[in-house]
């Protein structure tokens, strides 16, 4: 029994007692606003406080106590954190951190949600100069098609993954800090280099997204588009799921990670040219060979899924301010 005990106990994340002091979460959103739930649900942090640019948000996190404290400022908010949150499209990054910097305290760590880490680390490099050791970049794989603080449940993390890229300019113990507020709201963390993880999002969140949107684009420019999409099954609809994302949010992620995305993009291209040549000549084995290379290696996606803590709900399809 004292075995098994034992057993099950090195199995569980190893969560730390941390405390955390003041967090200030911007973009309070379907991420943000999960966030600050879980961290509320552990009793792991003091205060949040909320800031958005929207006061209807703000008033909504507020009604829903999702927060404990408000601001439309991040400056403002921010001159007593101790751990800042950015939860808002990669392309505001920059922005906000130029406008916060001067209220940003010495011990106060940063950290973002964003779906691509190249760009955001050149931002904050830029910014941050000499104090870049502060942010520590961050990229929780989790989210659903719906948005707002509305939206936003304690459990979003939980058996998800969280990818940090750590900079060589981090202090270790303020990454085990982000670990851990990671942790305690149920997730895995993992870490890898900044390259890494854009190249893998690319190739598993941003090219799907690509083409999901780029497919219902199509066929809604057809003539008969009433009839394809009154006629459509149950493939259509798993495919373009996640076309009902955010696609300001989409727009700025395609962008930010475009170096990533157009070898893939022309990849695809290739493999689609191929898919044609093998239809003008009539060539039903090799067409049969290549599902069927396909279908094997979807078959082995369950235990990699499983393995990587993720469903088919982790696709990245998030809100993540309003």
């Amino acid at each position: 029994m004292r075995a098994s005990f034992m057993y099950l106990m090195r199995c569980l994340p190893a969560v730390s007692n941390t405390r955390f002091g003041h967090v200030v979460i911007i973009g309070v959103g379907l991420i943000g606003g999960s966030l600050a739930r879980a961290l509320k649900e552990q009793g792991a942090v003091e205060r949040i406080t909320g800031v958005a640019r929207s006061s209807q948000t703000l008033n909504k996190a507020l009604q829903l106590g999702v927060v404990d404290a408000v601001e439309a400022n991040a400056a403002t908010a921010v001159r007593d954190a101790d751990m800042i949150v950015l939860a808002t499209p990669v392309a505001t990054i920059r922005t906000l951190l130029e406008n916060m910097l001067d209220a940003i305290p010495a011990h106060c760590i940063v950290t973002d949600a964003g779906s691509v880490k190249g760009s955001v680390v050149d931002a904050a490099r830029a910014v941050l100069g000499d104090r870049v050791g502060q942010f520590i970049p961050g990229h929780p794989i989790a989210g659903t098609e719906e948005s707002g603080v509305e939206a936003s449940f304690p459990s979003l993390y939980q058996n998800r993954r969280v990818i940090l890229t750590p900079l060589p300019e981090n202090r270790s113990e303020d990454v085990q800090q982000v670990r851990d507020l990671w942790e305690i709201c149920g997730a895995t963390v993992v870490e890898m280099p900044v390259t890494e993880h854009d190249a893998i999002l690319a190739a598993t969140s941003h090219l799907p997204h690509l083409l999901a949107f780029a497919l219902v684009d199509f066929l809604s420019a057809r003539d008969n588009q009433n009839e394809i999409f009154a006629n459509s099954a149950g493939g259509f609809r798993d495919f373009t799921r996640i076309a009902a994302s955010n696609p300001v949010m989409w727009r700025d992620i395609c962008l930010a990670n475009r170096e990533q995305l157009i070898p893939l993009l022309g990849d695809v291209q290739a493999q689609l040219a191929g898919y044609a040549a093998l239809l003008e000549q009539g060539d039903g084995e090799a067409l049969e060979q290549a599902f069927k290379r396909a279908k094997a290696a979807r078959d082995e996606l369950p235990g990699i899924v499983a393995s990587g803590l993720a469903d088919t709900q982790a696709d990245d399809g998030k809100d993540v301010e309003e």
